[in-house]
């Protein structure tokens, strides 16, 4: 249990730095080079066009996962009570949500053939910070 609270608590650092870096790089033409593209600068261009659209991917990129590691963080102190750990289940599910989509339209792109797109480290960094707060959420339902 206790090492599950240090890597609960590498979470809150580590999930920042995954938000800003590249997850993927992608160009118009072949022989063009690549922008990369991280969960930040995709949701400041999503801003400038869809609102609405801008606020659920911020909820599911940045709030859930963040509010689910604190949640869970404060639970393995004692400082919140262990009933609030299936709404922090509820939210881990939801921040898993953004990983799928961003896999879907990187196979929607690949699939259309006008430009390039590669995936970077930080697609990795993210998908392996949402898993381990989904296994770690696991573990501490196990403790209790």
């Amino acid at each position: 249990m206790r090492v599950a609270r240090w890597l609960n608590l590498a979470l809150l650092v580590v999930l920042p730095v995954a938000w800003f870096a590249p997850l993927l790089r992608a160009g118009f033409l072949p022989f063009f080079d690549l922008d990369s593209i991280s969960v930040i600068s995709g949701l400041q261009a999503l801003w400038q066009k869809d609102v609405a659209l801008a606020l659920l991917v911020t909820f599911f990129a940045l709030f859930a996962p963040y509010v689910k590691t604190l949640g869970l963080a404060l639970v393995q102190f004692d400082l919140a009570s262990p009933r609030v750990l299936p709404l922090l289940r509820g939210l881990g599910r939801l921040a898993m949500a953004d990983i799928f989509l961003i896999a879907l339209y990187i196979v929607l792109a690949k699939g259309v053939g006008l430009g390039r797109i590669e995936t970077a480290w930080g697609l990795y960094l993210f998908t392996g910070c949402i898993l381990l707060s989904l296994a770690l959420s696991h573990i501490g339902r196990k403790d209790r």
